[in-house]
C-alpha cells in the first residue's frame, strides 16, 4: 500500500531472521528438483500485529542474500474500493467482513504471473487518496514473493505460511499510531469480526510468531486467545 506507515523494531528483525533461515532451507530443497524455483511466503495476523513490518524486515534480509523479493499486500485486493467500504459494511450489518471481501481470483492470478515471469499491472491502494492505482511489475526480475495480510496464509500455492499470534486487543496502540483508519465504533466492530476469521487460519501455519516475536514450528502449541 502506497503511503503506509511501518513501525519496525528489533523484535520484527529478530523474527524475520528466524523465518529467513527456514525460507533458505526450504527454498534450497525445492531448487534441487526445480532450479530457479520461485518461492512464495505468506504472513497472516490480525490488524496491528506487525505483518507488514515482518514482511519488510524479511524482504530486506533476503535482499542481503542477493534474493530479489517483492511484497504483495492483500489489502490491495479488496473487492470494494476504500472510499465505499465503510458504507458497504454498515449497510449489510458487517456480514460482509471476512474472506469474501477479497478478490482471491486476482491474487491467485498475480501469484501465477510471478511464477510465469510475466509483466503485469497489480493493484496498489494509495492510503492518502484512498484510490486504487495500478502498479506495473516485471515479475521476471523477482525471485521470491512475500504475501502479507489478514488472511494471506489462506492463499493457494504457498510454500511457507507464517501466523503472528497476536490479537487486536493487544495491538490497539500500534493501530492508532499507524492511523490507517479512524479508531471508532465501526472500526472495533470490524476488528472483532476479522478476529474470528483470522484465528480460524492458525492451524494452516508452518511457523507461529508469539507475542514476544519468538518463532516456533507449527507442532509447538501456543496458547490461544
Amino acid at each position: 500500500m502506497l503511503g503506509d506507515v511501518l513501525l519496525i523494531n528489533d523484535q520484527h528483525k529478530s523474527a524475520a531472521k528466524s523465518i529467513m533461515e527456514r525460507v533458505l532451507v526450504d527454498r534450497s530443497e525445492l531448487e534441487k528438483s526445480s532450479p530457479g524455483y520461485k518461492f512464495v511466503v505468506a504472513i497472516s495476523g490480525e490488524s496491528g500485529a506487525g505483518k507488514s513490518e515482518l514482511a519488510h524486515s524479511l524482504a530486506l534480509l533476503l535482499k542481503g542474500c542477493n534474493i530479489r523479493v517483492k511484497i504483495l499486500h492483500t489489502d490491495n485486493y479488496y473487492r470494494v474500493p476504500p472510499l465505499e467500504r465503510r458504507e458497504h459494511r454498515i449497510s449489510n450489518e458487517y456480514k460482509s467482513v471476512g474472506f469474501g471481501e477479497y478478490d482471491w481470483n486476482l491474487l491467485h492470478d498475480n501469484i501465477d504471473d510471478f511464477r510465469k515471469d510475466k509483466q503485469v499491472f497489480i493493484p496498489c491502494i494509495d492510503i492518502i487518496t484512498e484510490e486504487v492505482d495500478q502498479l506495473f511489475t516485471d515479475f521476471s526480475k523477482i525471485q521470491l514473493l512475500i504475501i502479507d495480510g489478514l488472511y494471506a496464509i489462506r492463499t493457494d500455492d504457498i510454500d511457507l505460511r507464517v501466523f503472528i499470534d497476536l490479537t487486536y486487543h493487544k495491538t490497539k496502540i500500534n493501530q492508532m499510531l499507524r492511523c490507517k483508519e479512524p479508531a471508532d465504533g465501526y472500526r472495533w466492530e470490524v476488528l472483532e469480526r476479522e478476529h474470528h476469521h483470522v484465528r480460524s487460519l492458525k492451524p494452516l501455519a508452518d511457523l507461529h510468531v508469539d507475542c514476544n516475536f519468538d518463532v516456533f514450528e507449527s507442532c509447538v502449541d501456543i496458547e490461544d486467545e
